[in-house]
Order: C-alpha cells, then structure tokens, then sequence
C-alpha cells in the first residue's frame, strides 16, 4: 500500500495513512482512459448543425418553364440542390447522434486507472477536514498554497458531499472545481492537474470502490 500524508488546511502534516491498493495502485491503460474520455465527450455533443433538404427549402411549388421549346436545361423545382437557395444534399441533420457507449465496468476500471495515475504521479493530496465558515476565494487559495504538494492552483477539490459555502469561494478559480465524492469521474481526474481529497471523501470513494 502506498503511504500518504494528511495535512491540516494550515499544511501541517497530521499523519500518514495507507491508500488502497485496489483503487490507487491499478494498471494504468492509456487506451481505456482514451476510450472512456472519448465517450463522456461525444455524449456531451448536442447536434447544432442542419440544413435543408430539397423537401424543407421554401419554393418550387411550380415548374420554373416548360419542359420543351425554350433551349434551357429541363427542371422540374427551384429546390433542386443545383440551384442556389435549393436544398442540400447529405448535409448534417439535427437528428445526429453522437452518444459512444461503454460498459459500467470499463468506465469504473478507467476511473480507479486515473486515480492510480495521480497517486503514483504523487499529484493526490488529502486534507483532514475542509470547512470554512464564509464565502472567500481566499481561503481556498491559502489553502491550496499552504499544501506542500500543491504547487499551483490547478487543483480539483473532492468532498464527502456537497458544500455550497466551498463552492461559492471557488468559483472565481478558473482551475479549481469542487465534486461531491459520489460525482466524482474520469474525465475530471485527469482535467485538474492535483487531486485534493478530504479525508471523509477518501473514504466515501473507498468504500464505494473497494473490493469485497
């Protein structure tokens, strides 16, 4: 089991606790984090883009000249898509769909593969308890400079629920975002460079992820 410290919001070293080897010490495969990645993005897409087809552009009621005598090419619609303003043919639809699914299992293995990547990268942080009383940036930011691992503001912060107060002070932190352990994901992990986590969330996430 790896060994790491837990600091007080001071950063003072309080005492060292061993993690799990079962979530943060796994294999990690660059090709599940990658497809797993892939897959929470692509089901974030909305389709925006779309256009007409010669069935939904306005017009073309009535053949624009008759088929024979005048010399020019037969039509039978202004909506053809070799007119201007006619419909266009195999063009994006807002019907598309992006969604990539992957299995429960593989989105759980991709996670504890993240958390592995911090731990060994020794970019994982924990904080005994995290509580402020007011609504300050600063407190975060002193926190966060005050942790001797923490070398930047770059940081995401878990808890072992949701705390409005800490979620308020971060919000002018571009880099720092605050989860509930139960929320927490891949796609975050490997977003913020630091991993912050309470020491009540570090149990929350090994009890959820722990094995049996």
């Amino acid at each position: 089991m790896t060994n790491i410290p837990v600091y007080n919001l001071k950063g003072e070293k309080k005492k060292d606790i061993k993690l799990n080897p079962d979530i943060f010490a796994v294999e990690v495969k660059s090709v599940v984090l990658h497809r797993v990645v892939e897959s929470i993005l692509a089901n974030r897409r909305q389709s925006l883009a779309a256009t007409k087809d010669r069935s939904q552009v306005r017009g073309g009621g009535i053949k624009p000249w008759r088929q024979k005598g005048t010399g020019r090419a037969r039509v039978g619609s202004n909506r053809s898509p070799l007119w201007k303003g006619g419909g266009v043919t195999f063009g994006p639809t807002a019907e598309r769909n992006f969604i990539k699914k992957v299995n429960k299992k593989e989105k759980k293995k991709a996670l504890l593969m993240a958390l592995s990547d911090k731990a060994a990268g020794k970019k994982i942080a924990v904080i005994d308890e995290i509580k402020f009383k007011d609504i300050k940036t600063q407190n975060i930011t002193a926190a966060l400079a005050a942790i001797p691992s923490v070398k930047n503001q770059d940081a995401l912060l878990v808890l072992a629920a949701k705390d409005n107060i800490i979620t308020k002070s971060v919000a002018n932190l571009p880099r720092v975002q605050v989860l509930p352990a139960a929320n927490l994901n891949i796609y975050d992990v490997i977003r913020f460079e630091y991993l912050l986590l309470s020491l009540s969330a570090l149990k929350e996430i090994e009890k959820t992820f722990a094995k049996e």
